[in-house]
């Protein structure tokens, strides 16, 4: 534990003067108090440096899940679309939403499907129908607010 410190400064005390056994004393909490501090230092350093990568890594995650949720809007609007011109009508929308299921599936995306008629009238473009970047942009703004 105190490594060889009292074989050197046994004969100081004993022939020189006892004064020396507080020198020494000093000496070797100072040492060990700098070598705490060092290795504190370190294990903070890497810490900080650890926080940091995490902070990208959630953003990196976030995107991920953005892009996920993107793609899954995507298939459902692919499923929605049954004339399949790239454009979903009120009447296409609405006979996908009287499936329980396909209710069921929007409401773990996070969108609520009670009133369809608001949902189609939030998406849909001026035309009246709603393309698939309506859709997925619009349903991603709708799960952002709800958040």
């Amino acid at each position: 534990f105190s490594g060889c410190w009292p074989g050197y400064c046994r004969r100081l005390v004993e022939e020189v003067s006892p004064i020396f056994a507080w020198v020494f004393a000093f000496y070797v909490t100072t040492v060990v108090f700098a070598m705490t501090r060092i290795i504190t230092a370190l294990f903070l350093k890497d810490t900080l440096a650890c926080a940091a990568n995490d902070a990208e890594m959630v953003v990196q995650e976030r995107n991920k899940e953005k892009k996920a949720y993107a793609a899954k809007l995507h298939e459902f609007f692919q499923a929605a679309d049954t004339s399949g011109d790239g454009k979903i009508t009120w009447e296409e929308f609405h006979a996908f939403l009287t499936d329980i299921n396909v209710k069921t599936y929007l409401d773990t995306l996070g969108l609520e499907t009670h009133e369809t008629k608001n949902l189609f009238n939030l998406l849909e473009n001026s035309e009246g129908t709603m393309t698939a970047t309506d859709f997925v942009e619009g349903a991603m703004r709708l799960k952002g607010h709800a958040r």
